[in-house]
């Protein structure tokens, strides 16, 4: 099975007005972002030069902002500079738009000075037709001051990654604290248990996503037909993953993604061993909607 690729060695960077290439320098040494991941973070794919979902990225992006107590961005500036970029840079598959507090000192106290914003282009990511995931050891703390912000404070997600590809996987689940199943290092999950669409519900700590939350509304609009009876969000017990007939993950990059395998705390194989085919028919009718939905509105 093949590994996902990181993304091509290409694109274009604005950062507060200045284009520039990936490799030019940029960014203040005492940026607060670079000295303690304090910033917040959007990616998405661009489908044929135009970004997928913007508009809700940008919301959940002044979320974030809101959350970790930073001053917002301002949507106008942020949509200007995602034209620039994508001017320049018109073959682009993905978009990604970071937002630090400034320049501020080396530790945990804020600056006082303006932000920095950044928007950078870049190639795809290439997923295999099914993933295998690693459910690792370290649970993601639903009741820390982080939850349900993306934040550039991204470490331990790249921990619980390295993590699992050396497993031979291509992404990480992690438990709460509570020992729920909770959510990818850059993902959400789903299982489908009696024909019927389950995912862990915010509260479990999980990010929400614009995927899932897409996935969800198609769900309310009956678009996935008899292949899903209907979808229940609450605590999902990780042993469910024995049960489950079919598991996926969504992702603003993966759209919507088989799970062939979990390795780590847990051991359970979809597919071939239970006369299955991998993606199932119920995570093929889910990814089919969802791709029907890309194509005919590019911000739903």
């Amino acid at each position: 099975m093949a590994d996902s690729t990181a993304p091509h060695l290409v694109g274009v960077s604005w950062v507060d007005g200045n284009l520039m290439a990936p490799d030019e320098g940029a960014l203040r040494a005492n940026d607060h972002a670079i000295i303690v991941g304090d910033g917040v973070f959007e990616t998405t794919k661009v489908i044929n030069g135009v970004p997928f979902a913007l508009s809700r990225h940008l919301r959940r992006l002044s979320r974030s902002a809101r959350g970790l107590g930073l001053d917002e961005p301002g949507e106008g500036r942020i949509r200007s500079a995602v034209d620039v970029v994508l001017a320049a840079e018109p073959t682009a598959e993905l978009l990604r738009i970071t937002w630090s507090s400034g320049a501020g000192p080396l530790g945990s106290g804020r600056g006082d000075g303006p932000g920095t914003l950044i928007v950078s282009t870049s190639g795809g990511n290439v997923w295999p037709n099914a993933e295998r995931v690693h459910l690792v050891h370290w649970m993601r703390n639903e009741h820390g001051a982080l939850t349900g912000l993306k934040t550039t404070s991204y470490a331990e997600n790249v921990v619980a990654l390295a993590t699992a590809k050396q497993a031979g996987c291509t992404e990480a689940l992690f438990r709460n604290t509570a020992g729920m199943l909770c959510e990818g290092t850059g993902t959400n999950v789903f299982l489908v248990i009696d024909d019927q669409l389950v995912t862990p519900p915010l509260s479990s700590g999980c990010l929400a996503g614009i995927t899932r939350e897409l996935v969800l509304e198609l769900a309310d609009r009956d678009l996935f037909g008899s292949a899903v009876a209907g979808v229940e969000v609450r605590d999902i017990d990780p042993g469910e993953l024995l049960t489950a007939r079919e598991a996926f993950l969504t992702s603003a990059t993966r759209n919507v993604s088989a799970i062939s395998d979990v390795t780590g705390e847990l051991e359970t194989t979809f597919g071939p061993v239970s006369d299955n085919p991998v993606p199932g028919p119920v995570t093929s009718r889910v990814a089919t909607a969802f791709d029907e939905l890309e194509a005919q509105d590019i911000d739903p």
